[in-house]
């Protein structure tokens, strides 16, 4: 079970802060092809991976990191200063 968070934009789009999944994906872009399979609102949210960042367990990741022991990934869009 890994826990996911969405933040900003992200989290409007799909319309939840967080839920928990089962997955067998191996990385965090599969996990995110999985995901956007379900439904449009997901499809729609992760469209442009581009303007995403991750992070596993705390931890800024990129989109090919393995999931393997992870219990946490947050998605959300860049962060600007200001």
């Amino acid at each position: 079970m890994i826990d996911l968070l969405y933040f900003a934009w992200v989290r409007e789009r799909i319309g939840l802060p967080r839920e928990q999944v089962e997955t067998n994906a191996a990385t965090v872009a599969e996990l995110i092809a999985e995901l956007s399979a379900r439904e449009e609102r997901y499809a729609l949210a992760f469209a442009d991976l581009a303007s995403l960042r991750v992070a596993l367990d705390q931890e800024l990741a990129d989109f090919d990191a393995p999931l393997t022991g992870v219990r946490e990934v947050a998605i959300f869009p860049p962060m600007t200063g200001g």
